[in-house]
């Protein structure tokens, strides 16, 4: 009789069964409903097939489609029921590799015949065959030269190379086979192609091998899945919506910036009302700064060599960085970072204790190299402000210090209108030490002060272990856009590193010297994403204190133009932002243009108007208009200008 072992279910109970037993076999003996519904299982916090055997006592948890964990199993499934399809139509391909992503899945593949849209289309009815036929994913072993021959003959040389490098020569490896499609894969995937219920394949695109252009040019196929059809009809729904709402459509369309080809990608060029937005968006952030006790500096863009060297920066960064430049006395940078400069200015004099917290903020400009394949409008760029500050502080106020950045960045996404957010806690792994400086009960403290900020302010968080920065962990707060998508924007982030390799000090209360803690935070992470994202979420329908153009002013005939600018005049001169659109057009066609500029309100004057001291209302998104005297519009739009409402 095969050993016992013991499997403890989430409610606790503790089933004893045969060594050898499944966890599908665990779910059959409690209901058949749950074997049905099952797709994967959880053990001691690892993701496993459900025909995997238990060979010793383990946490089991079952997973179905109420659970995220598995809707990333089902994909990574539907990503091997891609490449089967492909591989039925097009047997010459030979395969990279098939992730499930945040949003869907993809597939590399190699081809030297490039796939067309028709293409796709027959590729998704053969997947949808390949449903029909409820074909198992079924996982072998075998010793790793038998699968290296096999994929060798095949000529997948992809295959080849992930098993060379990341197997051993003496163990065996993983296969996974769906039909005619066998796959070097560790799994873990669903029990059936039958149990993907809907799907959808988008586009194609290009991606080298490995990401090195000398490397063959791979067909990246990417596609979506989801448990039923009723939500991939809502995400299908979101794409069109996020299609409308694209920032370099509507940046275009609205004038707000450009990317000019002569001065090369990934640099913005800020068109008049784009620059007026960043304004706003500037000063908000400014007159904050002071309102929380930040002191403004400013840093150069340059900086000689040796000071990345000093950082760290040339050693763990350096890759990204703008090649040096040779000047007359030394090699500099253009910076990547603000956070050097800001120590310098903290080192340009001793402190005391009764000195901190010093906080230092700025709008400071930097520059990466982004490789042009992964730019993408303002959202990824090589030229980017940030508005990014350093707080020097003892061990004892960090804690607060943390707190306080938190809720600022709360304070961002209220003054701009988006009300829903994640909370991300990013930790360190200690089994991973080369990739994390510092030592255990530095990583330790780090924690605990940022899990403690997160309590205090009763923010729920989800914790992902090993995805800190190698110099502390980090808080990261992604918003929730109009449409739902989440966006990666405010970080908060704790930083021993740096403090010891500049050899900070302030002078303690017992007349010691100490070395201050540093807390880096970015809230908007740049101008440049965070305007994107505006411009995404309003759809370009800014509220009323951002809108490039608050008022237009629309006379009917030019005998009213000096009505109107009676009118503008008496805005302006509160600090409304107003145009007075005079050109001898029809009033109509007038307002249909100020209205694709998503202008705030425009004011109809004509006769009656001129008599009465009125203003004819039209505010965006109304579709009856109101009549009522240029003073109430006066205290009206001054008061939404005033309170920096999100809305109207």
């Amino acid at each position: 009789m095969a050993d016992s072992i013991h499997v403890k279910l989430p409610d606790g109970s503790v089933k004893d069964v045969p060594s050898g037993t499944t966890a599908l076999d665990i779910a059959k003996s409690i209901s058949p409903r749950l074997a049905d519904a099952a797709l994967a299982a959880k053990i001691n916090g690892d993701l496993i097939d459900l025909t995997r055997p238990l060979d010793k006592d383990t946490d089991l948890r079952l997973l179905t489609d109420k659970d995220p964990e598995a809707l990333q199993v089902y994909r990574h499934s539907s990503a091997h029921l891609l490449a089967a399809a492909v591989l039925e139509l097009f047997p010459e391909t030979k395969l990279g590799h098939g992730p499930a992503t945040e949003s869907g899945f993809f597939y590399d593949f190699y081809r030297p015949t490039a796939f067309t849209p028709d293409d796709l289309e027959k590729i998704e009815k053969k997947m949808q065959e390949l449903v029909q036929q409820n074909i198992p994913y079924a996982r072998e072993f075998l010793p790793r030269e038998q699968g290296l021959e096999e994929f060798k003959k095949e000529g997948d040389f992809m295959k080849c190379h992930f098993i060379e490098q990341f197997t051993k020569p003496d163990e065996k490896i993983s296969i996974y086979r769906t039909g005619k499609f066998t796959d070097f894969c560790r799994g873990p995937h669903i029990p059936s192609t039958g149990k993907i219920k809907a799907f959808k394949l988008f586009n194609i695109a290009g991606a080298y091998w490995l990401g090195d252009e000398k490397n063959p040019q791979l067909q990246r196929i990417y596609g979506t899945s989801f448990f039923s059809k009723k939500d991939l009809d809502a995400h299908l729904q979101q794409i069109e919506e996020a299609k409308k709402r694209d920032h370099r459509v509507l940046g275009k369309q609205l004038d707000l910036f450009s990317i000019q080809e002569l001065a090369g990608p990934g640099l913005i060029f800020w068109h008049p009302k784009g620059g007026i937005i960043r304004k706003e968006m500037e000063d908000w952030m400014r007159e904050e700064y002071l309102k929380r006790g930040y002191s403004l500096v400013v840093t150069p863009h340059v900086a000689r060599r040796q000071l990345f060297f000093t950082s760290g920066h040339e050693g763990y960064y350096g890759q990204n960085m703008f090649d040096a430049m040779e000047l007359d006395d030394a090699e500099y940078r253009l910076k990547p970072m603000n956070c050097p400069g800001h120590i310098l200015i903290y080192a340009d004099s001793l402190k005391s204790y009764r000195d901190l917290p010093q906080r230092y903020g700025e709008l400071g400009t930097v520059y990466r190299y982004e490789r042009s394949g992964v730019m993408h409008g303002l959202l990824r760029v090589r030229g980017f402000t940030q508005d990014d500050a350093h707080i020097f502080c003892t061990p004892e106020q960090v804690e607060q210090e943390i707190v306080g950045c938190t809720e600022f960045a709360l304070a961002v996404l209220k003054a701009y209108g988006f009300d829903k957010f994640q909370v991300e806690l990013s930790t360190w792994d200690p089994n991973d030490r080369k990739s994390f400086l510092g030592t255990e009960e530095q990583w330790s403290m780090a924690n605990r002060s940022l899990e403690k900020a997160l309590q205090r302010l009763n923010i729920e968080y989800k914790t992902i272990p090993g995805e800190a920065a190698f110099y502390g962990p980090k808080i990261d707060i992604k918003l929730v856009d109009a449409i739902g998508r989440l966006w990666q924007l405010s970080t908060v982030q704790f930083d021993f590193n740096l403090p010891q390799r500049f050899n900070l000090e302030y002078v303690a209360e017992d007349g010691s010297r100490k070395q201050p803690v540093m807390v880096h935070r970015a809230l908007y992470g740049s101008v440049e994403r965070f305007f994107g994202v505006l411009i995404e979420h309003y759809a370009g329908a800014f509220p009323v204190w951002l809108s490039p153009v608050q008022v237009a002013m629309i006379p009917i005939s030019e005998r009213h133009a000096e009505y109107a600018n009676k009118v503008a005049d008496q805005l302006k001169a509160t600090g409304v932002r107003v145009h007075v659109d005079s050109r001898n057009e029809k009033m109509n066609a007038k307002i249909r243009e100020h209205a694709m500029q998503k202008v705030p309100f425009l004011l109809v004057v004509g006769d009656k108007e001129a008599e009465s001291g009125n203003v004819n209302v039209r505010t965006r998104g109304q579709e009856k208009t109101e009549t009522i005297t240029a003073v109430e519009f006066v205290e009206k739009i001054g008061k939404l200008i005033r309170e920096k409402s999100p809305g109207l």
